[in-house]
């Protein structure tokens, strides 16, 4: 599996709440398509956290990198019903930093051959 993290702050006057639901409409709406495997949403916590992080983490879960060019390419149209979701979703938030890290050992591994 690939994570495409992503953290970021709320832009002011945003609800949480309200984002999070907007989130969820978005990001169901990818994996209903088959665009993505899963996700989920986490906010720090006692303000405890690298500072350079912001408040909200978001783990985006595909099973390959063809599975999240996919969803790349569906929000890179900028088009149709996704882009609207998309919209409602990225207006919102502020200060945005992403890493993109995979499963670890995965499938593609080969194992018993490592050189010191």
């Amino acid at each position: 599996m690939d994570h495409y993290h992503l953290w970021f702050d709320l832009a002011p006057g945003v609800s949480d709440v309200a984002f999070a639901d907007t989130l969820a409409v978005y990001l169901e709406h990818l994996k209903a398509d088959g665009r993505m495997h899963s996700w989920h949403l986490a906010r720090r916590k006692l303000a405890l956290g690298h500072p350079a992080l912001r408040e909200f983490h978001l783990d985006l879960v595909f099973e390959d990198l063809a599975q999240l060019d996919r969803a790349f390419s569906l929000a890179a149209a900028r088009a149709g019903q996704v882009e609207g979701l998309h919209q409602a979703v990225n207006s919102k938030v502020t200060g945005l930093m992403a890493a993109l890290y995979r499963d670890f050992p995965d499938a593609v591994r080969v194992r018993g051959e490592e050189q010191f």
